[in-house]
């Protein structure tokens, strides 16, 4: 086995890095997280285990780097819709959230199945795990500034916002909403969140 090589010549390293993780979120979506690991992703890919320990260190540097681009494709998601008004712009992040995750779910449940963090590339890791929290964070602002929600702690309130949402998202995907429609609860516990967040009338 080689490197992994979609053209002719020789691929550049960022490249196979790519090709790497690609590989490992098809066995992620296909096996599970358990799955992936470096022989399996090595096999995926078309590459000797050794490609994979030389880029990524060992199979928890692979698995950041798939949970990089898992926490990268939530914050797109959730900052799609800059709606000038901010509590449209707060409903559309809602929404947005929740389709990722039903989108993804296996990759939304390697991101929070609450398991250690990777040894290797942790702090990468981190620093894009916060980036999509910060885009809630910064909804939040806006709304504040604009006199849509109470003047509080940005990331407090960013926080009540991520562990509703959450909550309810990961009922959906373990199939526990007892009600018949899962999306019409979902937005009413938009609305609801929203309407406890604002700001009283004077």
């Amino acid at each position: 086995m080689t490197d992994v090589r979609p053209g002719a010549g020789r691929t550049p390293s960022r490249a196979v890095e790519q090709a790497l993780v690609d590989a490992a979120e098809r066995v992620l979506v296909r096996d599970g997280l358990s799955a992936v690991t470096v022989r399996a992703v090595a096999t995926e890919a078309g590459v000797a285990p050794m490609g994979v320990y030389n880029r990524f260190g060992s199979k928890d540097g692979l698995i950041a780097a798939v949970l990089v681009r898992g926490f990268d494709g939530l914050r797109a998601a959730v900052t799609e819709d800059a709606d000038s008004d901010p509590v449209a712009r707060l409903l559309a992040s809602g929404r947005n959230y929740r389709r990722f995750a039903l989108a993804q779910p296996q990759h939304y449940g390697a991101m929070f199945g609450g398991r250690p963090l990777p040894t290797e590339g942790a702090d990468e890791l981190v620093e894009h795990a916060s980036a999509a929290f910060e885009a809630l964070v910064d909804h939040v602002r806006y709304a504040m500034a604009r006199g849509a929600l109470r003047e509080e702690d940005p990331t407090e309130t960013a926080q009540l916002i991520w562990s509703s949402v959450h909550g309810a998202v990961s009922l959906e995907l373990g199939g526990a909403v007892l009600t018949p429609d899962p999306a019409a609860t979902y937005e009413s516990l938009l609305q609801l969140i929203v309407d406890g967040l604002r700001r009283p009338p004077p």
